[in-house]
């Protein structure tokens, strides 16, 4: 059997692909189309597709129906993070140890790219694909609008920043993880429910999976962004601090938070195991393992 790391580069080959295939068909305006693989296709984990394709094997469901459904979910991603290192926002300068897209084409561009990234993926999202009905289509596009807008990702970066440098209770903070970053992480999951059509039961065990390692991803970024090193996380540590961002760590303490971490990643293996079996869930199993022990 292949080690998870194997796995994960087998994987993120197959999504990568899939990226390049979908952005070569542009090539203009050229600081538009250059800027866009600039943003993508820059080292990233492909998180997010690889759980799609990862959900959709644990379906018996053809891999192949995700690969480019997933390439939509990374430009979102991307946009997502190309925004949030606009001056107005993080004001960052290095993303993945490269210099951030509003630092390589300027910032005017670097919206405009975010953009392009945005409103390209649900072009993608909504063609009409072999093995998909028109139903699955809707339903694919209609959650993906929600997941990384006002009531997902946007919501949840809309409340970070109205937190910055305030003391916010518990509620708010697990508010901001829900939906900053865990809308879009369990996003893949129920793409591949609705693809694989399963129960309402069934679909519930991977939601709630989805949050889990959602909100252990965010926690695990909380600590790197005080222990992290920038190179191997790509971009400078302490972030967080300088804005007076809310953290587990600023609330709990970094010995707590990581009881915390280690508490959701056994609760995110158990659902799986429990209702699925070891050998089926062995990958979602080491995925949990992978995002908790992470230097990146």
């Amino acid at each position: 059997m292949k080690t998870f790391k194997e796995f994960l580069g087998e994987k993120k080959a197959i999504v990568e692909k899939a990226i390049e295939e979908e952005l070569n068909k542009l090539t203009y305006p050229e600081v538009i189309a250059e800027g866009m693989k600039y943003a993508v296709l820059n080292g990233g984990k492909r998180l997010r597709p690889i759980l799609l394709l990862m959900t959709l094997d644990l379906l018996e469901k053809d891999m192949r129906l995700g690969t480019h459904i997933g390439a939509a979910i990374e430009m979102i991603h991307s946009y997502s993070l190309v925004h949030d290192d606009l001056p107005a926002l993080d004001n960052d300068d290095y993303r993945r140890g490269k210099l951030t897209t509003h630092k390589k084409f300027g910032e005017a561009q670097g919206i405009l790219i975010g953009d392009a990234l945005l409103t390209h993926a649900f072009a993608i999202l909504s063609e009409r694909r072999e093995g998909l009905n028109s139903d699955q289509i809707l339903d694919i596009v209609n959650l993906t609008g929600k997941y990384a807008g006002v009531n997902g990702m946007i919501g949840g970066q809309m409340v970070d920043i109205e937190s910055e440098g305030k003391k916010i209770d518990f509620e708010t903070l697990k508010y901001i993880h829900r939906n900053k970053t865990g809308k879009l992480i369990k996003l893949p999951l129920e793409i591949g429910a609705i693809i694989g059509n399963i129960s309402e039961e069934k679909r519930d065990i991977l939601v709630r999976y989805g949050e889990l390692i959602g909100l252990a991803f965010q926690i695990k970024d909380d600590i790197l962004d005080i222990e992290g090193d920038f190179e191997k996380i790509g971009k400078p540590v302490g972030s967080d601090l300088e804005l007076e961002k809310s953290t587990y760590p600023s609330l709990f303490g970094m010995e707590k938070t990581k009881k915390i971490l280690e508490e959701t990643l056994i609760e995110a293996k158990d659902i799986l195991i429990e209702n699925f079996g070891f050998e089926k869930s062995r990958r979602f199993v080491e995925l949990a393992d992978y995002i908790g022990y992470r230097e990146n």
